[in-house]
């Protein structure tokens, strides 16, 4: 072909190149224009569900697992010897202070006493006899009709008959004592939850009778993590329930921060008493308890289902315009299916509640009504 047609054609080869590439700019030009175009209307939107976070008036608190105590335990003993006449209460029941609840026969004990009575009742008439001879001697003696002698013998026999009296006395208050102890009584108010002897048997100083247990109020231990121990103190609220009533929940007061820690679990036991006027609750019982550990305050809280975790980080999604913005968040109490945020979030913000499992910074959101 002549170059005459194209007179505005070059004939250097390097000219022609050029030529070349300036009359395909823009047909170049136009393609990645077009790319361009194509990405912006493939990017991705991702559907989301979302909720106004909330901040509520709580309570921080601590939750661990204790059980139930009976807030004293005693042991009824005999306190003398001999055969047991009768019981008077069985398992389950429930006595007064002063109840009776055995007796040991008492007819020994009783003679005892009689024989004791009698006695003290020798020894003051002694003692009188003694005294009327001690004061007319010592007139005789002032008079220098008696010797020496025969006055410092009836002072002598005065002395013996007055320690006779109190020797006798003290005798009477023992036997008194002893034949009191053949009544076997309740040294407070409880459940007898242990009838360890029958009738008929014989029994000794000591020998166990009855267990009885006061269970209004209770005891209720558990253990505290020592990282929660700073948060502890005496008179603290605490709130639990058990498994028998599921549906009520119970209260009571810290009233014993044990000294030790346990080197084995790394924790401190802690006592509370909680009131028991239904009688519904029984030592033994497992308990999940919350203890608060401070008053009321406004607190950040979240549906635990929006959380994601990433090894020890907890994020979330936040909206931002229409871009998911990603958030590491601290934690503290759960609060039933809510979680406590310590930072990273504050009330108003519009938190993703469903799809964030899809989301990463950025990523452009469409909010499901």
């Amino acid at each position: 072909m002549s170059s005459r047609l194209f007179p505005l054609f070059p004939h250097n080869p390097r000219l022609r190149a050029a030529w070349a590439a300036w009359l395909l700019l823009p047909a170049l030009l136009l393609v990645a224009c077009g790319k361009q175009e194509t990405r912006v209307a493939d990017e991705k939107t991702v559907n989301v569900q979302v909720l106004t976070v909330e901040t509520k008036s709580l309570r921080p608190f601590i939750e661990t697992i204790g059980s139930l105590k009976a807030f004293e335990q005693v042991v009824v003993s005999s306190e003398i010897e001999g055969i047991l006449r009768t019981t008077n209460v069985e398992e389950g029941a429930f006595v007064s202070k002063g109840s009776l609840l055995a007796t040991v026969e008492d007819r020994d004990y009783a003679s005892e006493l009689r024989r004791v009575e009698f006695a003290l009742k020798q020894a003051e008439a002694t003692l009188v006899n003694a005294r009327a001879e001690y004061g007319r001697k010592e007139t005789l003696y002032r008079e220098e009709l008696v010797t020496k002698q025969q006055f410092d013998d009836v002072a002598t026999r005065l002395a013996v008959a007055d320690a006779e009296v109190e020797r006798s006395k003290a005798a009477l208050a023992i036997a008194k004592e002893r034949y009191a102890k053949t009544r076997i009584l309740a040294p407070m108010a409880g459940f007898i939850s242990e009838k360890k002897i029958s009738q008929g048997e014989y029994v000794r100083n000591g020998t166990p009778l009855y267990t009885l247990v006061q269970i209004d109020p209770l005891k209720l231990l558990f253990t505290v993590s020592e990282k929660d121990i700073g948060r502890l103190k005496v008179n603290q609220d605490v709130q639990f329930k058990v498994d028998a009533y599921p549906d009520r929940e119970f209260k009571g007061r810290v009233t014993i921060l044990y000294p030790t820690i346990d080197e084995r679990t790394r924790s401190l036991t802690v006592e509370a008493r909680a009131a028991n006027p239904e009688k519904l609750l029984k030592p033994g019982l497992f308990a999940k308890v919350m203890l608060y550990t401070t008053e009321a305050r406004d607190t950040v809280v979240i549906p635990v289902t929006s959380m994601l975790y990433e090894g020890k980080n907890v994020k979330v999604f936040v909206v931002e315009a229409d871009r998911a913005k990603e958030r590491i968040v601290k934690v503290g109490n759960k609060y039933d299916d809510t979680m406590e945020v310590v930072e990273g979030l504050k009330g108003g913000e519009t938190l993703v509640v469903v799809g964030q499992q899809n989301l990463a910074e950025g990523v452009k959101v469409h909010v499901a009504r």
